[in-house]
């Protein structure tokens, strides 16, 4: 008898760490799956799937320009993800990246504007400031509206969205529009203001720069009190309170963060990419960053991961379009089924049960 019910707790145990398994690979077997479903679509498209899919690889990852294109890519996106994470971790749903980007852009370039004989070392790192600053007032904003007046945050810092991006599209416009222009565009950004780039490649120092922000949000969230407040926060909100954390004032800090990196990818993207203020300066990468954080998992590494794969989806996208002359919508959609079914494999990996 005890032998038999050794067996059986052996069973059990093996049972366990198969099911355990087979969770850990949930998001890798979502993701193989949308790529069937995208095989599917593009035969329907009259085009070979693999040939397409090699198109896709070929134009993210063949060669030099084609992987500088994808981290240049990657870097706005990353950013923002990382500011994401912070905010997520401390369940603050901010879904106002896209409008911080705008206004952090915007920030940035009134310095960039008015100081344009400032030396480099200077006027840069006062841009990104203000970039910074403007995403953390216009998150901030939101925040107060729901911590003081209880705003719903999702529908704030969403409607913030459309209120930023129509700023910056008035200011590019009538304000800081370039004298004797008709363009929606300011004036061309004097050379001390565009990030240099690295090694005479296309890379900038905004590159690394993403890629430095991984260690610090990595070291912000696990190394810090504030770090652990914000988890803490996020991980039950009666028990932080009962702990004697000020939970508003946690939440305002997260939302005030993650609004202050969308800011600064803002104005990274404009005066390197653009080199002036325009009407339209984002290619989704708001929204974008928001999927980088969830596919990422939270996590710094992780979002690296994110944003380097939606980053080579969204060149390889194009590439198709380029090469075998695939509609964008098709490229789009092919898109969005990874990302779908990536973090519907991450959901069904976190549940307790399959």
């Amino acid at each position: 008898m005890r032998e038999e019910s050794v067996l059986n707790l052996g069973s059990a145990l093996t049972h366990a760490g198969v099911l355990k398994r087979l969770k850990s690979l949930a998001p890798l077997l979502g993701g193989l799956l949308a790529l069937l479903l995208g095989a599917v679509l593009l035969q329907l498209s009259g085009a070979n799937p693999l040939q397409a899919y090699g198109v896709m690889l070929a134009g993210a990852f063949g060669g030099g320009r084609q992987l500088t294109e994808t981290l240049l890519r990657a870097t706005p996106l990353l950013i923002i993800g990382l500011g994401m994470t912070i905010a997520f971790r401390c369940r603050v749903w901010n879904i106002g990246a896209e409008g911080q980007y705008y206004i952090g852009a915007l920030c940035g370039s009134v310095v960039a504007l008015a100081l344009p004989d400032l030396g480099p070392g200077l006027l840069i790192p006062l841009m990104f400031m203000a970039g910074i600053l403007g995403g953390v007032i216009w998150s901030g904003i939101a925040g107060l509206l729901h911590l003081q007046r209880g705003v719903n945050l999702i529908i704030c810092t969403l409607m913030l969205n459309y209120i930023g991006i129509l700023l910056v599209q008035y200011a590019a416009r009538v304000p800081l529009q370039q004298p004797d222009g008709f363009l929606p565009e300011s004036a061309q950004f004097s050379a001390n203001a565009q990030i240099p780039t690295l090694l005479g490649t296309r890379l900038h120092w905004g590159v690394l720069l993403a890629f430095g922000l991984v260690g610090v949000v990595y070291i912000l969230l696990w190394q810090t009190p504030l770090g652990l407040q914000l988890r803490a926060v996020g991980s039950r909100l009666s028990v932080a309170r009962c702990a004697g954390i000020n939970t508003s004032r946690s939440i305002l800090i997260a939302l005030m963060i993650s609004g202050g990196l969308a800011g600064l990818a803002g104005i990274i993207e404009v005066s390197y990419t653009y080199t002036r203020l325009k009407g339209d300066i984002s290619d989704n990468f708001g929204f974008g960053g928001i999927l980088v954080a969830l596919l990422g998992q939270r996590q710094p590494v992780g979002v690296v991961v994110a944003a380097l794969l939606f980053s080579a989806l969204m060149v390889g996208a194009q590439s198709l379009n380029v090469v075998l002359q695939i509609p964008a919508s098709v490229a789009q959609v092919i898109q969005a089924i990874v990302v779908l079914f990536v973090l519907a494999g991450q959901a069904i990996a976190q549940r307790e049960s399959l």
